[in-house]
């Protein structure tokens, strides 16, 4: 399988992911609340290559969640991957073959949640404990699947399982077509520094796509990790709460080596009129500005002001109120 396209003297080289072109290599990883259709559009506008959705339970949709069901929604012009998760091979095989119809461009399976409540079903991260259960869980994926499979995992489970390099070539040699790997433990949740040596080691051992996550929150730590790794692509998580504009920033940054300024308190307020507007259209008002609050104080970081500004949102449920806040706030700048 060839991975990279031949290209013409002076352009730089296309990434796939089986027979999917990514437009460039700089990725939005999957969160839970945050990774919405609203929200991918936006990191898309403003240059993310290749996007995941938040992270779907295959149990919920199998036995017909309208709430689960609702999180594989992805539009037809999108370049992103659906992710799901659980342990159970059969289940997580048909809900492969049912999301053959879906918009969704490669099919993810999460191997990497560290949350409590995931991982004592077994499922996410827990996965990398119990080998031979992930083994049986990508085969029935990659079997079922008409769309190229992906795996995004942790370091290891704690320090005393260190089992990265292992999961990836098995995962490799049942048809998984890119590894995304997080440079955690599970144990680590999301404390301490990413371990950058491990996503190299992976790297170093398999011949498909390595994706790297974890502590990439300025277009110098981008290409320092791909520097030091290797890695075809790098994966952003936190450092893009709130932040759309990385994306443009580490593309840029990658491309010509120059630094682009970080976003005025004028076109953070203007972002988060344009996600908010997104969110009431997309899931109504009550239900978008609930949802909004999170995005609202993860975009006013830094702002002067900015704590009692939050606190006034997070106690308002009505459209006005918070556009009139906002507009009051971009006043002042």
């Amino acid at each position: 399988m060839i991975y990279y396209s031949a290209c013409k003297k002076g352009m730089k080289r296309k990434l796939y992911i089986g027979d999917v072109e990514i437009k460039n290599n700089v990725f939005l990883a999957p969160m839970a609340g945050v990774t919405d259709k609203p929200y991918r559009r936006i990191c898309k506008d403003m240059g993310c290559g290749f996007a995941y959705t938040e992270m779907v339970s295959a149990k919920g949709l199998y036995y017909g969640s309208e709430n689960t069901e609702s999180l594989t929604d992805i539009d037809d012009d999108e370049n992103a991957a659906l992710q799901i998760f659980g342990s159970d091979p059969y289940i997580m095989g048909e809900i492969a073959k049912r999301l053959n119809t879906s918009n969704a461009k490669t099919i993810d399976i999460n191997m990497g949640c560290p949350t409590p409540k995931i991982v004592k079903n077994g499922d996410g991260s827990a996965l990398m404990m119990h080998p031979d259960v992930a083994e049986s869980v990508i085969k029935a994926v990659v079997k079922n699947s008409i769309k190229p499979v992906t795996i995004k995992i942790r370091k290891g489970w704690d320090d005393d399982h260190i089992n990265a390099v292992e999961i990836a070539k098995m995962a490799e040699s049942c048809g998984v077509k890119a590894v995304a790997i997080h440079g955690r433990t599970r144990e680590q949740f999301y404390s301490g520094r990413a371990d950058w040596d491990i996503i190299k080691k992976v790297k170093d051992n398999l011949k498909i796509p390595v994706i790297g996550n974890g502590d990439i929150f300025t277009p110098e730590d981008a290409k320092r990790m791909i520097d030091e790794t290797g890695c075809d692509a790098v994966m952003v998580g936190r450092g893009a709460e709130g932040n759309p504009w990385i994306f443009k920033r580490i593309v840029h940054y990658l491309n010509t080596g120059e630094i682009l300024p970080e976003p005025t308190v004028s076109e953070k307020i203007d972002m988060i009129l344009k996600h908010l507007d997104m969110m009431i259209d997309y899931k109504g008002e009550h239900v978008g500005i609930l949802e909004m609050r999170k995005h609202i104080a993860w975009y006013l970081k830094g702002i002067r002001g900015a704590s009692k500004i939050k606190q006034m949102v997070f106690t308002m449920s009505n459209y006005k109120e918070v556009k009139d806040l906002l507009l009051s706030v971009k006043s002042f700048t």
